[in-house]
């Protein structure tokens, strides 16, 4: 196991590493590393464009981890990132693999699926059917993949080896997509809602970062640390960061305000709250939070820092206080604004 420290520091050179090539996003950043760090799985909800797909391959790049082979398993090989284009026609079997027939030895064998890596990104989720979402929802739950009746596991503690997945989605567009069930939404630790750069100044940034090159910026970054590294940090991070009483109480209301039948008000914001389980992913989410910032202790200020991003996929916000925002926020900028106003009183609530 390694230090609390070092996971700090090592934490920060990502996020500078990421800021090369990213500008702006330092919410973003700091929660992509938060779900890395916490063992979770991440959402990235945003139009084409606002760096939702260089952000997840830029962390992959400062781990090391490239499309080569990095590891194996049980004789299994894992790449060390894999993307996969979500499109209507694709199978599970092309996420998770299959067996084929193999004509020189009379006999079946196994073809592994990109779900075989470290880091997978699944680009446009949303646009997959439903069967082949669930396939990966469930290999993203289980860490495990089961094929021709023989188990594989995606992840080994003992060989340093992760399973991470990062989807986008885009919010706009509705043709020929269908949409993850909030059920399954809540397998994913965070949801990062990446909108467009928040100044005029960052944009000019983003041009300026990119004028004068033929090439990606992300090709340039140099690896930062171990893909093992990642193991040993998640480790620290459970062992090593405490978490108060009290800490645990505020969280606890927190949760519960967001429910109707237990804080009446606010039904004004969310027709469905958060469950148990949202209340652990936001304490675990808030346990990395304290690490990355150098504290051995959750404080209130870390449970607030990853709120948004780990409940807003995890409560329903209520339909006609959405209609009520659309003609001045947008249909999405609606349902966020509603998501945010309804945390914010939630947590109010649990502050007194």
């Amino acid at each position: 196991m390694i230090e609390l420290d070092e996971v700090r520091e090592v934490g920060a050179a990502l996020e500078r590493g990421l800021s090369r090539v990213v500008v702006g996003y330092a919410e973003a950043k700091r929660v992509l590393l938060v779900s890395l760090l916490a063992g979770g799985h991440v959402l990235l909800e945003g139009v084409p464009g606002v760096a939702k797909t260089t952000l997840v391959k830029a962390l992959a790049r400062l781990l090391g981890l490239t499309e080569g082979v990095h590891a194996n398993l049980s004789g299994v090989p894992h790449r060390g990132f894999a993307r996969v284009q979500f499109t209507p026609d694709l199978m599970p079997s092309d996420i998770l693999g299959s067996l084929v027939f193999n004509p020189a030895t009379r006999d079946f064998e196994v073809r592994f699926g990109p779900v075989f890596t470290y880091f997978l990104l699944a680009d446009e989720i949303n646009r997959a059917v439903p069967r082949t979402q669930s396939a990966l929802l469930e290999a993203m739950q289980e860490r495990q993949v089961t094929i021709g009746g023989r188990t594989y596991p995606l992840e080994s503690v003992s060989a340093g080896k992760f399973f991470f997945v990062a989807a986008t989605q885009n919010p706009v567009e509705q043709e020929g997509t269908y949409p993850l069930p909030e059920a399954q939404l809540d397998r994913f630790l965070a949801r990062i809602v990446v909108e467009y750069p928040a100044t005029i100044e960052e944009e000019r940034r983003i041009y300026e970062l990119h004028m004068k090159r033929l090439t990606e910026p992300l090709e340039d970054l140099e690896k930062v640390a171990e893909p093992g590294w990642v193991v040993l940090a998640r480790e620290a991070v459970a062992a090593g960061v405490e978490v108060p009483e009290e800490v645990v109480a505020y969280a606890a209301k927190l949760v519960r305000a967001t429910r109707p039948s237990v804080f009446p008000p606010i039904a004004e914001y969310f027709e469905l709250g958060a469950s148990p389980r949202a209340g652990i992913a936001l304490i675990r989410a808030a346990k990395a939070h304290a690490a990355l910032r150098g504290s051995a202790v959750v404080e209130e200020v870390d449970v607030k820092a990853v709120l948004f991003p780990v409940l807003n996929h995890r409560v329903v916000p209520n339909l006609e206080k959405v209609v009520e925002e659309e003609p001045s926020q947008g249909r999405f900028g609606a349902r966020y604004k509603v998501i945010r106003e309804g945390l914010a009183l939630a947590e109010r609530v649990a502050s007194q």
